[in-house]
């Protein structure tokens, strides 16, 4: 009996098998009555391959496998093997003396690091209890619903400091990582790359074990109890993957058999000097095989509800990050990767036709046109967008000097301009918080009472405009420090009251952002969103409604960025009525100086800003205020 079938071969040849990981890798079988564990590789220019492992002394004589014709598949079937056997392929080119010692690039488990073995497991004896949310998120419409995402990096979230500063497990993660976001009012977890990884210091993003989720906290039975927990508690979980590179380890995808398999063999387009890391020949059927299969995986086997795609922009440019001579162009002429281009599209395609209502999200840098458009328009089929032109420029202004921020107020009011030509994602990421950037809190300029201002002004400010959410950890409760992934969040800060109330200033926005549809169901189209007035350029003072489907359904936003409060300014509002003041960024429950509108006031027949209604109001200091119609 042949565990890889002529058809298989074919589907693998071709590019379009996309549950290789059922068939390649290491597999608990039983043949003919007899048990034990098939093993299949795929090194097209090896002259042998030898699966190897502690039941035969990591001995490559011991077991040497068979080719499967042209396809450049080697296979074997050890009886008597069981789960947990530790195992990898010793691989020895046709083209020369090269030898090499491979991890097994469809393991499903792996040793804990430094160490390397791939582990023989089985990832079907899970039992699932998340059917509820399955059927809801297959029938999603996500562009019309909240989405405010936590970002994790699950090493440092939380440590056990009186045991040795080790890491949560897994379930001790989903025990207390869960609660607190569902407290905290987000809609998703988006976990920092938890596939299987050497260095702790590249975050997840130089990925080995494209199939496996990291040791580092238990096993993928551990990681499955974790996504289940999150659906049971209606927490959607998504996952950053890496496709654009992948790293140079000796046990790796690089140089696989003797020759460049996964990688282009001209550094030029195979090299990413950035990172130190090769770059994927998509090109190649079976490297984009592998790539869509391992996204289809992860949707698959662990119920992921996303993919955030790493650095897309560095796959579509030829050119990225590259001099002149340092790259090689197109067929065209151009700097476009057409490869890279051609996998997107089809790996966005493969995705929304299987699984319904899963998240494909870009983090692209620059302004590639229809990212988040269906490719049958001519996009690249993302579902969303991280907006980071938004990012750059809103943080840009937050760090200048109140004093100066009327001369910046195109930071603001720029992304309007473009803000409904993608689906976008609003990101205060990782990478905002590392590397000199400082944190968020400390990102904000004047003394510690204005630094906390700013910092809830931003975050009500980022809550009004149009898009969806996604906050780092550690961003909502004012971590001073930035983020290091060696060590825990600095939860002890909490035992002070700023901290304190600035956490439950962004829970409350969360929970607002929930259920009031004008904030969430029309983010990515122009009806959406009305300005005020953002020419009062000299207060630094913007106001603008946010609106649901129906007219009527509204808010209106007034953001004051100076640490001078304005008494009786008033704006134009669209109706005559009582205007309710449900969010006061400047409260006492949020460390505020108090100031506000005593709860509400009432419209008045005095024209303001082209609209035949208006309101007088005070604006607080630094400070964001929600005003809702109450009819």
């Amino acid at each position: 009996m042949r565990v890889l079938t002529d058809f298989d071969l074919h589907l693998i040849g071709e590019g379009s098998h996309y549950k290789k990981y059922e068939k390649l890798g290491a597999h608990v079988i039983e043949i003919n009555g007899i048990k034990g564990v098939h093993f299949a590789v795929w090194a097209p220019n090896a002259k042998r391959v030898s699966v190897i492992g502690d039941f035969n002394k990591w001995d490559g004589r011991r077991h040497p496998m068979r080719v499967l014709g042209s396809s450049g598949i080697w296979e074997m079937f050890i009886p008597g093997l069981k789960e947990g056997e530790l195992y990898k392929f010793e691989i020895k080119s046709r083209f020369n003396k090269y030898i090499a010692v491979k991890a097994d690039p469809y393991a499903f488990y792996f040793e804990v690091r430094p160490k390397s073995a791939s582990i023989v497991y089985d990832i079907n004896k899970y039992q699932w209890n998340d059917r509820e949310w399955m059927q809801m998120r297959s029938k999603k419409n996500w562009l019309e619903s909240p989405i405010s995402i936590y970002e994790v990096h699950l090493g440092s979230w939380m440590r056990m400091p009186e045991e040795g500063n080790r890491h949560l497990t897994y379930r001790e993660t989903a025990d207390r990582l869960i609660r607190y976001v569902k407290g905290m009012g987000y809609t998703h977890i988006e976990l920092l790359p938890v596939t299987e990884h050497p260095l702790d210091a590249s975050w997840g993003y130089q990925t080995i074990g494209y199939f496996a989720p990291t040791s580092r906290y238990g096993t993928p039975e551990d990681f499955m109890y974790f996504v289940d927990k999150c659906h049971q508690n209606n927490i959607g979980v998504i996952l950053d993957w890496a496709p654009a590179h992948f790293p140079t380890d000796g046990h790796g995808l690089g140089f696989f058999d003797g020759t460049c398999l996964y990688e282009h063999e001209d550094p030029r387009k195979g090299f990413h000097p950035d990172w130190g890391t090769k770059i994927f020949n998509y090109g190649r059927n079976e490297v984009g095989n592998f790539l869509i299969s391992n996204a289809l995986f992860w949707l698959e086997k662990y119920h992921i509800d996303g993919l955030r795609v790493d650095a897309v922009a560095s796959m579509v440019y030829l050119d990225y990050s590259r001099k002149e001579g340092e790259w090689v162009p197109n067929i065209y002429g151009g700097n476009e990767n057409l490869e890279a281009i051609d996998f997107l599209k089809r790996l966005n395609e493969v995705v929304h036709q299987y699984y319904p209502g899963v998240l494909m999200i870009a983090e692209e840098s620059t302004a590639w046109p229809m990212v988040s458009r269906p490719t049958y328009v001519g996009g690249l089929g993302f579902s969303m967008k991280w907006n980071m032109g938004w990012m750059h420029d809103t943080l840009l202004y937050f760090s200048k000097d109140p004093i100066h921020r009327k001369y910046h107020t195109n930071n603001l009011t720029f992304s309007m301009l473009y803000a409904f030509t993608e689906n976008f994602i609003l990101p205060f990421s990782h990478d905002e918080v590392v590397h000199g950037k400082r944190s968020m809190l400390d990102k904000m300029p004047g003394d510690m009472w204005q630094k906390f201002a700013n910092l809830r002004a931003l975050y009500g400010y980022m809550y009004g405009h149009p898009g969806k959410k996604l906050l780092f950890m550690g961003g909502e409760f004012g971590q001073w420090d930035e983020w290091n992934h060696n060590k825990s969040l600095d939860w002890h800060l909490l035992r002070f009251k700023p901290h304190r109330c600035l956490r439950k200033f962004v829970m409350d926005l969360n929970h607002l952002y929930q259920s009031e549809p004008a904030l969430y169901r029309v983010d990515f189209d122009y009806r959406g969103f009305e300005w005020i007035d953002f020419r009062d350029t000299g207060s630094s003072v913007i106001s603008f409604i946010r609106r649901a489907k129906e007219l009527k359904d509204f808010l209106i936003f007034v953001c004051n960025f100076t640490p001078v409060p304005r008494f009786g300014y008033r704006i134009g509002v669209p109706e005559k009525c009582f205007y309710r003041e449900i969010v006061n960024s400047d409260s006492k429950e949020y460390w505020g100086s108090n100031l506000g509108n005593a709860g509400g006031v009432n419209a008045e027949d005095i024209p303001w800003h082209g609209r035949r209604y208006s309101i007088n109001i005070t604006l607080p200091p630094l400070s964001v205020l929600i005003f809702k119609p109450y009819r």
